[in-house]
């Protein structure tokens, strides 16, 4: 896929130059920090060494004052909890991080996963019924039940209490609650409206643990829960976030707990070297495994396990399940594309909506996100479950999937979502008016532009400046996520050296050096069809845009280029 590289500009040359003169870096490092809102000496301290006395107050929250009175009352009255949580890694965090709060003073708790094709999202009527018919005196919901109205009500008649934790966006209608904890409420006042689901509850735990009299290391041993949730469930990782998740990712590090390391092993990875980017490829997938495939309790369980060789044995079954899920994703990916290629001229048309009877519904919306990557359409894949047709949508930048479907809501029986992604169901007979209407909504909102996707260029580089030093003060950036994405380097005039060759699963692999420098490795991964791009130059140089990594190979480290994008020289 081509790209259009984008120069990010700070929005001034004397502020890198007056940042780079105060803490004595390279121009890069202080061009890096400028664009990431760092300018003072100050900022630099709280974004290298962000450290949890600094978290926001957690009854700044609306409605934490109520919370925290009513689960330390819970606590000490030894009454019966229900941590209601989702099925994707930011629930199943989230439950397991209340539920060992709460365990760890002899509480009676319990909690619930709904099933995902079952039940669906949310607080179902069978979690109610479930909690009713268990004699549980609170519910507390975590990362969902903002929408739960109807659930509430029927919690309410039953004398069964709830406690809302979420994250997600607030409709005119609150459940009628004990409490409704949500930094996006509008009559919120908390500094920060990005915590994930799991750092919603973390705030709960936070202030109960107040209430309680007891100090506040009680609860931070919990944050590597949050760091989990957060790299999973891609909020920004900027203010409170980045201190949970820096102080989170250590503790994976120095101490993980059972079912962290049983992850681990299975991984192949040792403490010391896990990173953002490790939770988000290797360890989140396999939380969300057992979710996407079924029954997300397996992962609660183990994320709860406190003995190593019950962990191993739970990290076993949700590896056997995530090698079904991805050999099930890579089974519709191809069929998805034979479709494409029978059905469709991928230049005559804005936006492609797929659909199998057969499809698994757990697995669609990441076949969905490869799509847009490979062909930069608005994708919609749909299967069929129960009689009705059911799927996800993903979008690419300028065009709201939402906002699309709100305008096919006739042809709908409910969507919901944001800008980017979103679930619908639908009758099947209403499947190909619904196809037609969304391309012609694409192709009336996009143009031709739209469909080449932008590359952002933190800053052009020469590769003779990339060495240790550089590279102690970049992996100091990390934890990195969305508000402070890897840096994207970009370096002109590239010579190849050797023989590039594909490499495992279409991977692109190559050395690379510029005027002399040092000679780097290069891998870039799924980039096969580059390839011709590196033979056409007949040797010429090339540009490249890459981000860094450190290499673990034999106990042998080394630094790499990861490519983004490569281009004929020139």
């Amino acid at each position: 896929m081509a790209y259009r590289w984008v120069y990010s500009e700070p929005e001034s040359v004397e502020s890198v130059r007056e940042l780079k003169q105060k803490l004595g870096v390279p121009d890069e490092i202080a061009r890096l920090l400028v664009l990431r809102n760092v300018r003072s000496f100050d900022d630099a301290k709280t974004f290298f060494r962000p450290e949890t006395v600094e978290l926001h107050d957690p009854f700044l929250m609306r409605d934490m004052e109520a919370a925290a009175d009513r689960l330390s009352a819970a606590v000490r009255g030894t009454e019966k909890v229900l941590i209601y949580g989702d099925y994707d890694v930011d629930g199943t965090t989230a439950t397991a991080l209340l539920y060992l709060f709460l365990k760890q003073f002899g509480a009676d708790v319990s909690y619930y996963i709904p099933h995902r094709f079952k039940e669906g999202y949310g607080i179902s009527s069978d979690g109610v019924q479930h909690a009713i018919d268990e004699g549980v005196d609170l519910v507390v919901s975590v990362d969902c039940g903002i929408s739960a109205v109807e659930e509430a009500e029927v919690l309410r008649k039953n004398g069964v209490d709830l406690i809302v934790c979420d994250h997600h966006t607030v409709g005119e209608v609150l459940p009628d609650a004990v409490a409704v904890l949500d930094p996006k409420r509008p009559d919120c006042g908390y500094p920060f409206d990005g915590l994930s689901g799991a750092g919603v509850g973390f705030k709960l735990a936070q202030a109960a643990t107040r209430k309680l009299g007891l100090p506040p290391d009680t609860v931070e041993g919990f944050l590597d829960l949050v760091a989990v949730s957060i790299a999973s469930d891609i909020v920004p990782v900027v203010g409170e976030n980045r201190m949970m998740m820096r102080e989170g990712l250590d503790l994976i590090n120095r101490q993980p707990r059972p079912g962290i390391r049983a992850l681990m092993d299975a991984c192949n990875m040792k403490p010391g070297q896990v990173s953002t980017t490790d939770i988000v490829f290797n360890i989140g997938p396999r939380i969300n495994a057992a979710g996407r495939m079924g029954d997300a309790s397996l992962a609660v369980e183990l994320m709860i396990s406190q003995e190593p060789a019950g962990a191993a044995r739970r990290a076993g079954e949700l590896e056997q399940i995530n090698r079904k899920r991805r050999k099930t994703d890579s089974q519709t990916m191809e069929e998805a594309q034979q479709r494409l290629e029978e059905r469709y001229d991928i230049d005559e048309i804005s936006s492609m909506v797929l659909f199998d009877p057969g499809w698994h519904l757990g697995v669609i919306g990441i076949v969905a996100s490869r799509l847009v990557d490979r062909f930069y359409r608005p994708v919609v894949m749909l299967s069929l479950v129960d009689g009705m047709v059911k799927g996800s949508a993903r979008s690419i930048k300028g065009f709201n999937i939402y906002d699309a479907l709100r305008e096919c809501d006739d042809l709908l029986v409910q969507f919901g979502g944001h800008e980017y992604a979103a679930g619908l169901t639908m009758e099947e007979e209403k499947l190909p008016e619904f196809r037609h209407r969304l391309d012609e909504i694409a192709k009336s909102s996009l143009s031709e532009n739209d469909f080449e996707p932008e590359l952002s260029i933190d800053a052009p580089l020469d590769l003779d400046q990339v060495d240790r030093k550089f590279w102690k003060l970049l992996s100091q950036f990390e934890p990195f996520g969305p508000g402070n994405s890897k840096p994207v380097f970009a370096s002109q005039g590239v010579e190849v050296v050797g023989v590039p060759a594909i490499v495992g699963k279409g991977h692109l692999k190559m050395q690379l050096r510029q005027n002399g420098s040092s000679v780097f490795d290069a891998i870039g991964f799924n980039m096969h069809e580059y390839m011709p791009v590196v033979r056409e130059s007949g040797g010429g140089p090339l540009d490249v845009a890459f981000v860094i990594e450190e290499n673990f190979w034999r106990e042998r480290r080394s630094l790499q280029l990861q490519l983004r994008d490569v281009k004929k020289g020139g």
